[in-house]
């Protein structure tokens, strides 16, 4: 039974990877390719400041692959294997919730476990570490970044499942409302103080590099020696349209992750709920 669900939950994984995709790359996709042409905008105006100044300037490297493989074999070969591992997480904890959290159908449950994922995985770390396009930070903090994204994705995972077994020891003293409402203000005040001590990109940008004499996250106008702007900076609505769609990517992932999965968990384990109950016979009960 559990290498089944597993089974199921690679698929609707594969599946939700495939339209998040798809969405990406209707939506996000521009967005990534006008910071791309702004990072070579700016990297030739600094060359050009540099060769003014007499300071030696670093040839670029090759591309390993064109923007065309990127934007197209790259990006959703490893969305779809990325949905098909979060679908296999999320089988993983369907199979934990299930018979522990209530009485609730195998379809209310997939819903719930997706929404979980997607608050737990993706929404809360974007938070504090929300995704950037090229051109936003610096390689120096690429390390960073990462291994402080990462502590924020496994204390969210820690502190949500330490909510969920929380509220069910509190349900029988307080009822299923407010055990469920005081677990949710403990994941909150957990989370909330992990993001107070944890630094901001901001303060990474401070401690490890400027941009265009000011510390910051995102590109300021570039400024020659005389303090005149030879280049813009970032555009912010840039900046806005691609962390929007990739938490409408997320959202199209996780939800859909939940609503393929539910049928396919529903006919497997309450298969007498599927079918059609003989006349006079009352109906199936939902365990």
């Amino acid at each position: 039974m559990e290498k089944r669900i597993i089974l199921r939950g690679l698929l609707a994984g594969a599946v939700a990877g495939l339209l998040a995709f798809v969405f990406a790359r209707i939506f996000a996709e521009p967005q990534i390719n006008q910071a791309i042409d702004y990072e070579s905008g700016r990297d030739a105006a600094q060359e050009l400041l540099d060769k003014a100044a007499g300071l030696p300037v670093e040839a670029a490297g090759p591309d390993l692959f064109s923007r065309t493989v990127q934007a197209n074999v790259g990006i959703g070969t490893g969305m779809i294997l990325f949905g098909a591992a979060m679908g296999a997480l999320f089988a993983v904890a369907y199979l934990l919730c299930l018979g522990r959290v209530g009485r609730l159908r195998a379809r209310s449950l997939s819903l719930l476990v997706a929404g979980g994922g997607f608050v737990g995985f993706y929404l809360v770390p974007f938070v504090k570490y929300p995704a950037n396009p090229p051109a936003i930070g610096h390689p120096d903090t690429i390390k960073e970044r990462g291994s402080l994204y990462l502590v924020m994705v496994l204390c969210s995972i820690v502190f949500l499942v330490a909510a969920v077994w929380l509220g069910q020891r509190l349900q029988a003293r307080f009822g299923n409302w407010n055990a469920t409402l005081l677990a949710a203000g403990g994941y909150a005040v957990a989370i909330g103080i992990v993001m107070a001590l944890l630094p901001s990109l901001g303060q990474l940008a401070d401690n490890v590099h400027t941009f265009g004499n000011h510390p910051t996250e995102t590109p300021l106008p570039l400024e020659n020696s005389q303090g005149a702007i030879v280049y813009p900076g970032f555009p912010a609505d840039v900046l806005f349209s691609f962390r929007l769609y990739s938490v409408a990517a997320q959202l199209i992932m996780w939800s859909t992750i939940g609503l393929v999965f539910a049928p396919m968990a529903q006919r497997l384990l309450q298969p007498a709920a599927e079918s059609p109950a003989p006349a006079g016979s009352p109906d199936p009960v939902a365990a």
